[in-house]
């Protein structure tokens, strides 16, 4: 026994889940996007808190070298303190920037979710009261 060919409505519906199925996976790869982002940004943070925590052991007569291309540049100590804790400013910057971004991907995501559960749910409605209609049991998942 062959299943009758799908109608304009199915169609529809089937059309409208894939659609939604597809979204939510573009949505669910930028959020691992966002997720590695923020795991990158919070190494190079760790990072620079270990390196200033080592500025505060120099004693006072010590040397700074910072590498620039293949050289080792002498460098202030004040100087390189005073750099190291821009960056972590920064760093923190954009931290709060990723996590916004993964919250509003979240938000994005669960939204992407519910619309696709209720097209779920609105197409095995449809089926129901069609097989309920044709006399038929309703089609088993």
């Amino acid at each position: 026994m062959t299943s009758p060919a799908p109608t304009k409505e199915q169609q529809e519906f089937i059309r409208k889940l894939q659609t939604e199925r597809e979204k939510l996976q573009v949505l669910s790869k930028e959020y691992q996007k966002f997720i590695t982002t923020r795991q990158q940004f919070d190494a190079q943070l760790n990072e620079n808190e270990l390196v200033l925590s080592e500025f505060g052991r120099l004693k006072d007569n010590s040397e700074v070298f910072k590498l620039v291309g293949p050289l080792l540049v002498k460098q202030e100590v004040p100087e390189a303190v005073s750099t190291v804790k821009k960056r972590i400013n920064f760093i923190k910057g954009e931290l709060e920037r990723c996590d916004k971004n993964i919250t509003g991907s979240e938000e994005k995501q669960a939204r992407s979710r519910d619309a696709l559960a209720k097209i779920q749910q609105q197409y095995q409605a449809k089926m129901q009261a069609a097989a309920a209609a044709a006399g038929g049991a309703p089609p088993r998942s």
